[in-house]
Parts: C-alpha cells; sequence; structure tokens
C-alpha cells in the first residue's frame, strides 16, 4: 500500500509520521478505512491516537507471529501427520454429508408418498 493512493496533507504527515506511516501499511484497513484516519488523525485526542498506536501495532505484532508459526517448515513426520488428520477431516464431511442426503431422501420419500395418497383419496 503506497500512500500515492491517499490524500494526506504534509502538515499531518509532518504531526503525525509515526501514525500516518502505521496506517498506510495497515493490513487489516481498505483504502476508505485509512483514508478515515488519516482524515481525523488532526482532531483525536492524545488517548485516542494512543489507542489507535496500540491497535495497530497489536495487529503489527499478532501478523508477524502468524506469519512466524506459518512460515517453520514442517519434518516430514509432521507433513505425515498433517496428510492424516487432513484426509480424516475429509472423510469425516463425506460421511456427514452422505448422512445428511440419506436423511432427506428418506423425508422426501415420506412426503412424497403421503402427497400421493392425499392425492388417490380425492
Amino acid at each position: 500500500m503506497t500512500s500515492a493512493e491517499l490524500t494526506i496533507s504534509d502538515e499531518t504527515k509532518q504531526t503525525f509520521p509515526e501514525l500516518v506511516e502505521m496506517i498506510v501499511s495497515s493490513e487489516s484497513m481498505n483504502n476508505e478505512e485509512r483514508q478515515y484516519w488519516i482524515n481525523i488523525l488532526p482532531i483525536m485526542t492524545p488517548e485516542q491516537m494512543k489507542n489507535l498506536h496500540d491497535i495497530l501495532t497489536n495487529e503489527k505484532v499478532q501478523l508477524a507471529a502468524i506469519d512466524k508459526k506459518y512460515a517453520k517448515k514442517l519434518t516430514p513426520e509432521e507433513q505425515s501427520e498433517h496428510i492424516k488428520n487432513t484426509e480424516l477431516n475429509m472423510q469425516k464431511k463425506r460421511e456427514e454429508r452422505k448422512r445428511r442426503e440419506e436423511n432427506f431422501e428418506s423425508k422426501d420419500e415420506i412426503v412424497s408418498e403421503d402427497l400421493l395418497k392425499k392425492i388417490e383419496d380425492l
């Protein structure tokens, strides 16, 4: 994300350089949200600015932790276990879907028979 896509006054850039950079680089906001926060920076209280700073810092820390967790190379044993667990989960989902389909078909058959019986009774 670049600040070129946003309208940021020179005064705002000079007065709040760290917050502007944090807002521009935030991964949780779209451009409209970034522009909103940049626009209200000059009227925010010091407490609100601190809260925004804390939130954006926390976001950066949490995203770094997630990146680190998923960047970890899996051992062959971990890969095998992951594949096994994925296959088991897929099998459970297939079995559950099949069970729901069978229940639906059974209920549909009963409803159809009841409807046919009502038509015959007419």
